[in-house]
């Protein structure tokens, strides 16, 4: 009989498994219905929940997109301790946040912890043209530091906005942003965080 092998835990699929069951939760969804929405197998949902398997980044796009959210929210720490993640006091420096794909751009957690009452998040993107639209049932808060772009909240309008602007939409409105300069935008977002609805 070979001997037993001792083989570590993979922490951060374990961190990402449960930042999705979590949301799922939240959301007050079955692992059939996100499967279902995700186009992926409810076996292999139900093994990324349990921290068994790692996401392809297709498959982790399409899972934060059946969830209202995106990879950047699912990725959040996921490589950091815990320990300090939901002090009542939180420092990210310049160099600090978890960073990864956020719409159409590259967003950057502007805060430590998954248990924090809202994400503020720093967004950079040089898309022309719009994307597909997010849509959770969260509100969210979008201010416009650098560039200008435009804002389709579908139904509810277009907007133009340029540095100094602010839109808060509710949650439940669709929405997506593309750059009308080539030079791009950077926009600060604050999305509420879906346990605390």
């Amino acid at each position: 009989m070979p001997p037993a092998v001792d083989v570590a835990p993979d922490v951060q699929a374990e961190r990402i498994g449960s930042r999705i069951r979590r949301l799922r939760h939240a959301r007050g969804l079955t692992l059939v219905q996100v499967a279902e929405s995700a186009e992926l197998s409810h076996p292999f949902l139900s093994q990324l929940e349990r921290g068994l398997a790692r996401p392809s980044i297709g498959s982790l796009e399409k899972i934060a997109r059946a969830l209202g959210s995106s990879q950047l929210e699912l990725l959040a720490g996921a490589g950091e301790a815990t320990e300090d993640c939901d002090a009542p006091v939180a420092l990210v420096r310049a160099t600090d946040g978890s960073r990864g794909p956020y719409a159409e751009g590259e967003g950057r957690m502007l805060v430590h912890g998954d248990q924090r009452r809202f994400h503020p998040m720093a967004l950079e993107g040089t898309n022309a043209e719009f994307g597909d639209a997010f849509d959770h049932a969260e509100d969210e808060f979008l201010h416009v530091v650098e560039g200008r772009i435009e804002v389709d909240l579908g139904a509810r309008g277009l907007f133009t906005l340029g540095p100094g602007d602010s839109l808060y939409y509710v949650g439940g409105t669709p929405h997506r942003w593309r750059a009308l300069d080539a030079a791009g935008y950077r926009l600060f977002v604050v999305k509420e965080h879906p346990s605390r609805l």
